[in-house]
């Protein structure tokens, strides 16, 4: 089947870094842009949520350079990252860096971005779907619902409990927002869940974790916020994953509709 050209698309220059969002891991849901820049990049820099399917839409004679980040494990540090994309860019090359998600929702594409712009590098960014949105779509969870919440904060809990000052004042996000999306929590589950709740967050409030988000590994588990982490344990879900609390869960079991190994898993 021949390739579709779709006009009007930017042509990727020799010298230019193009930052551009993945998803959250089905390829169906790469922007046009993004499919463009894969088409055209002779290097493309990635990180550890972007699937083998992605990659292969490189031409052929791209050289792919694994940079990805995974807690607890050996990786690159976000200077070696913006180095190598001011050197790689500095040779001529098409510069791809490929991240999950958007790379400006806690992707750090801002501090890349940053680095480009330090050293006169030309950048392009190219917005991906978040997985705080796209993924719990796929699990049947609305972020906003008009009859349930008319606001949802997004956070990052991977530093919770690690400081004598929180960096996020959980008591302000407990109050304020009925839904709450919390991205790279799980080894944070137990801390997390005891500082909403002493915040006055019910215990027995709807809480759901989305592993594997879009992708035929993905599954979904309901409980509730005061058993966050002994559902994690319970179910053995592990990273990457996306944790939701709020009404907007219970709306789950009539919504889902992505179920690559049966659906919803409830906890109750």
């Amino acid at each position: 089947m021949p390739e579709i050209q779709i006009d009007g698309l930017p042509v990727f220059a020799p010298g230019w870094v193009w930052l551009a969002g993945a998803g959250p891991g089905d390829p169906g849901l790469l922007t046009l842009h993004a499919v463009n820049a894969l088409k055209q990049a002779d290097v493309v820099v990635y990180d550890a949520l972007v699937s083998e399917d992605i990659l292969s839409l490189v031409k052929p004679e791209a050289e792919l350079i694994y940079a990805g980040k995974r807690g607890g494990k050996p990786s690159w540090n976000q200077q070696d990252i913006s180095d190598k994309l001011i050197e790689l860019a500095g040779q001529g090359k098409r510069v791809l860096r490929l991240k999950g998600g958007d790379p400006f929702v806690f992707g750090r594409g801002g501090e890349e971005a940053e680095a480009l712009v330090a050293k006169d590098i030309p950048f392009r960014l190219i917005p991906g779907i978040s997985a705080g949105i796209g993924g719990l779509g796929y699990a049947g969870i609305p972020a906003t619902h008009r009859e349930v919440n008319h606001a949802v904060t997004f956070v990052t809990g991977h530093l919770a409990g690690k400081q004598q000052a929180e960096l996020l004042d959980w008591d302000a996000i407990a109050k304020a927002s009925p839904v709450i999306v919390i991205y790279m929590a799980m080894s944070r589950l137990a801390v997390i869940s005891d500082l909403l709740i002493k915040a006055g967050r019910a215990a027995d409030e709807a809480l759901a974790i989305v592993t594997h988000a879009t992708t035929p590994k993905q599954r979904v588990v309901v409980g509730k916020l005061g058993k966050a982490a002994d559902l994690a344990t319970q179910h053995g879900l592990e990273p990457p994953s996306i944790i939701v609390i709020g009404k907007v869960v219970e709306l789950s079991d009539t919504l889902s509709w992505f179920a690559p190994q049966g659906g919803a898993e409830d906890a109750d």
